[in-house]
């Protein structure tokens, strides 16, 4: 089959074009080898579009995540360096606050970034969760771990009922009740109690955390897995969509019943069978 030299030579000028980052369509319904070329650039091409395209997505994304976690980080550590810079010529009982408010600026902050850098992992899809079986009541021990010494503080109760078996990575999911326990603490009143219950039916084994805030309008809701923007008080909005994801990689998903009459907001960590 011969092919005409002006059909090479548009076609080197087309693929020029899509090089510069212009639209072409090279797709030929005609018979023959050269048309199957052209189809088959045609495809590349669209892959090539597809790819940079989620290319410029991936930078935007990671340059609002940038400006996001360097505004997050620079409340705390301005908070830090003003009780710093009083610090040495204040009176004993000022720099014992001081002292007490750098500390828990730096348990802030180190949990901010360790959060950050788990949904980081999650985000990239390097993180492969386990799959065994493990009691709700283990899951509730492990996750409330990391809190005792904000539920004391706060002098708040935790009580859990209830009996259910998960297929689970341990660590991951505990990380994500944890987060939820730690929302459900921080919009409890002082001396306020915090309800853990879990059970299954046939869709899915759950675990639900009840606060004993004032609840959750349903505007709020539609806010609270969106990352930096979801905190309802000094939080830094991060720990839900972090729980969200961890559920949700393991085919399971993170559900809210605000209770806007009062009486606290309940979230569901769910895994469906």
């Amino acid at each position: 089959m011969l092919i005409d030299k002006r059909q090479i030579v548009k076609l080197s000028a087309d693929i020029r074009r899509v090089i510069d980052g212009q639209d072409v369509d090279f797709r030929d319904n005609r018979e023959g080898v050269f048309s199957i070329l052209k189809n088959d650039i045609h495809t590349l091409a669209r892959l090539k579009n597809e790819q940079v395209d989620a290319l410029k997505r991936d930078k935007a994304a990671l340059k609002d995540a940038i400006a996001d976690i360097s505004h997050q980080l620079k409340t705390p550590y301005t908070s830090m360096m003003i009780m710093a810079d009083l610090l040495e010529n204040a009176p004993p009982a000022k720099q014992a606050e001081f002292i007490a408010g750098i500390r828990t600026e730096l348990a802030r902050t180190e949990w901010l970034v360790a959060a950050l850098l788990k949904m980081a992992r999650l985000d990239a899809g390097v993180v492969e969760f386990g799959r065994r079986p493990v009691r709700a009541e283990v899951l509730v021990a492990l996750a409330l771990e990391p809190l005792q010494i904000l539920l004391d503080v706060k002098n708040q109760t935790v009580t859990a009922s209830g009996t259910a078996e998960f297929i689970c990575d341990e660590g991951w999911t505990a990380e994500a009740l944890t987060n939820v326990l730690k929302n459900a603490s921080e919009h409890s009143p002082a001396g306020g109690a915090i309800r853990v219950q879990s059970g299954e039916n046939p869709i899915c084994a759950w675990i639900s955390v009840t606060d004993s805030g004032a609840g959750i309008s349903n505007a709020e809701i539609a806010k609270l897995f969106k990352r930096f923007e979801g905190s309802r008080g000094g939080g830094y909005g991060i720990g839900l969509p972090l729980a969200r994801a961890v559920m949700r990689g393991q085919n399971g998903d993170v559900q809210i019943d605000g209770k806007n009459g009062g009486g606290g907001a309940t979230f569901t960590l769910k895994l469906f069978k």
